[in-house]
């Protein structure tokens, strides 16, 4: 496939090498020469110097032929207009994608409609969850963190109850998945639980909170 990365800041440079390394084409576009000093070097992608929002750059990183562009610069102002740019005038790009860098800014991203990924936030989210508990290991993230998948391993306290009784007074939760023995299976909210199975939720940090709050309560029981 081939793809755009605009912005070759360490996040931009560490994005185009891991496309560049599954076998994809990448070309990196910056107005700075200099920053294309921060790629890999193995990478060997095309690398376009030049404005980011002149129709000109955009022709010459073969925006065009493009399936997906990231816009990851350091300034979310640009990002936006550079997103809804390629937005406008490359209908054919698949997906458009854009850096929020300042957890402030997301209100006006939102606003052009394109699709976020906010660095900033979703590290800040990860590091709360691993410093409250880190026995709730997420494993998938949806959109910035507002919703996550994670696995939980099923204590002594819980053996023999039903996934009805563990998540009951929970909100904001939903099983996705069992793990028993290595076998996964899609459970039903009557199926009971043993020490050692490994519980897979999809959840609201407000939903990991009561969940983890009841497995307290459980313990000091």
């Amino acid at each position: 496939m081939n793809f755009i990365v605009i912005g070759c800041g360490r996040f931009g440079a560490e994005l185009a090498y891991r496309l560049f390394t599954n076998g994809h084409q990448v070309v990196v576009v910056d107005s700075e020469p200099q920053t294309f000093n921060r790629l890999h070097p193995d990478f060997r992608g095309r690398t376009v110097e030049g404005d980011s929002l002149s129709a000109d750059t955009l022709s010459r990183a073969s925006t065009d032929k493009a399936d997906g562009v990231a816009v990851v610069t350091n300034s979310d102002t640009m990002n936006a207009v550079i997103g809804h740019t390629v937005r406008v005038h490359y209908p054919e790009v698949r997906q458009v994608i854009v850096r929020n860098y300042d957890p402030a800014m997301r209100e006006m991203l939102e606003a052009f409609g394109l699709q976020i990924v906010s660095s900033t936030a979703w590290g800040a989210e990860r590091v709360q969850e691993l410093m409250i508990d880190p026995s709730f290991r997420a494993v998938f993230s949806a959109g910035n963190g507002e919703v996550e998948m994670y696995e939980m391993f099923i204590p002594e306290k819980w053996n023999g109850m039903t996934i009805s009784e563990l998540l009951s007074g929970c909100h904001d939760i939903v099983c996705a998945a069992l793990t028993r023995a290595g076998r996964a299976e899609l459970p039903s909210p009557s199926a009971k639980l043993f020490k050692g199975d490994v519980l897979t939720i999809s959840a609201t940090l407000e939903g990991v909170r009561s969940l983890r709050a009841k497995l307290q309560e459980g313990k000091e029981a």
